[in-house]
């Protein structure tokens, strides 16, 4: 605990409190702390004055550097911590270091636990495998990894539970839409997500559904429209997968943020890449900070293979007709940022022409219509060097296949691409 308006004697002096002291000292903190630091700020009235309190618990993701520099308490006196001393902390840290999924949430109990979500699970992996699951609940979530000797683990919570961010209220994914390219003050719209994370994953994968464009075309010869959507459409639900199987619930006060944009959506997920993971090398090494949450995802289809999850995102966007840029991502030291671009929806009309099948001469018309905007049936016949029949005919079929539109009579007779 920190009281800030106080002598090391204990004599409360007090403080000037102004609208934005307690944001500034907040940002300070969150701003200059690695991995951050959310303590628990608040005001007092201590011997008739204003005093800030700050308080926080032990961390469990100890050593944490301020304004990039370790240090540590030698009697009543703070020293800078030498780096060898530092370097040995964080080698215990990950030889130590227990994983968040599998400790005890020593406040929780059976009575926590979503039956009903537990029998669907039953029913999904049954669907999914062919295979039955006779073992009784308990038992079951122990095999999960889910609970330890009737005692429920983190990841039984963040699975199986009633109400999870009631214990870990990091676990949370929130949605911000804006109208533009930029972020903003104003937005369309900000959707929070909580429950479990089967639910939180189907719950964000439908609302970004909801919100991208879905481009419906006619195929020749068929009944059935062809919906090409503004993103492919299983790299949303796979970054959304990955965001919330491997982001890091150690990190208190963060959650999953998603940012829709004009051009792209941004999954940010608390945590960045573990020592051997860089953007470059992702798609190559395999490394999951919640294996049960991972294999308790995969038995249901959730994460369809291990280790292929960025693979096929990649390929998803490499296959889309129309050729979006490819994913980027980034490592901003507390969080793993993944932009997946938008595909540029104006090229309907011209995969629409693909599919049509056009001769090279027709093609060349339309192509000729981009630039000019208007052409005649003189202008077709010097292009090609064919007879006034010949190029009418060009131009009629293009005509009956609804791309181009005819203007003006007589003389003044001139063809436009249709919108």
């Amino acid at each position: 605990m920190v009281v800030i308006g106080a002598s090391a004697q204990g004599k409360i002096s007090g403080v000037t409190i102004g609208k934005q002291t307690i944001e500034r000292l907040t940002n300070t903190i969150t701003d200059n702390t690695d991995p951050v630091i959310y303590p628990n700020i608040s005001v007092h009235n201590l011997e008739g004055k204003e005093a800030i309190v700050l308080e926080l618990k032990e961390s469990l993701n100890k050593p944490h550097l301020a304004f990039g520099k370790a240090f540590k308490r030698v009697g009543n006196v703070t020293k800078l911590m030498k780096r060898e001393e530092y370097e040995r902390l964080l080698l215990e840290k990950s030889k130590h270091k227990p994983q968040f999924e599998s400790e005890i949430c020593k406040e929780a109990s059976w009575e926590d636990i979503n039956c009903d979500k537990v029998n669907w699970f039953r029913a999904a992996y049954k669907a999914t495998t062919g295979k039955e699951i006779l073992t009784e609940s308990m038992k079951l979530l122990e095999n999960l990894g889910c609970a330890k000797k009737d005692k429920i683990t983190k990841a039984g919570i963040l699975l199986f539970g009633k109400i999870p961010e009631m214990f870990i209220p990091q676990n949370q994914v929130t949605i911000v839409r804006y109208s533009g390219k930029n972020v903003s003050d104003r937005y369309l719209d900000l959707k929070d997500i909580r429950g479990n994370l089967f639910d939180i994953i189907d719950h964000a994968d439908e609302y970004i559904r909801e919100h991208i464009q879905i481009a419906s075309q006619l195929i020749p010869g068929q009944i059935n429209r062809e919906d090409i959507p503004q993103y492919p459409l299983f790299a949303i639900r796979e970054l959304i997968v990955n965001a919330v199987a491997h982001r890091d619930y150690y990190i208190s006060g963060s959650r999953i943020i998603i940012k829709m944009f004009q051009d792209r959506i941004e999954f940010s997920s608390p945590g960045g890449f573990p020592a051997d993971i860089t953007p470059e090398n992702i798609v190559d090494r395999q490394y999951s900070r919640n294996p049960v949450i991972v294999k308790t995802l995969n038995m249901v289809r959730y994460i369809e293979a291990i280790g292929d999850g960025i693979d096929r995102v990649l390929e998803a966007v490499r296959t889309h007709p129309f050729k979006p840029p490819m994913p980027l991502f980034k490592d901003v030291g507390n969080n793993v940022i993944v932009i997946l671009y938008s595909a540029d929806m104006s090229k309907l009309n011209f995969l629409r022409i693909e599919k049509l099948a056009l001769t090279d001469k027709e093609r060349k018309i339309i192509d000729i219509l981009r630039d000019k905007l208007r052409i005649t049936s003189g202008d077709v016949q010097r292009e090609f060097d064919v007879s006034r029949d010949t190029a009418n005919r060009y131009l009629q079929r293009l005509m009956k296949l609804g791309l181009i539109r005819r203007e003006g009579t007589g003389k003044a007779t001139c063809y436009a691409l249709n919108k």
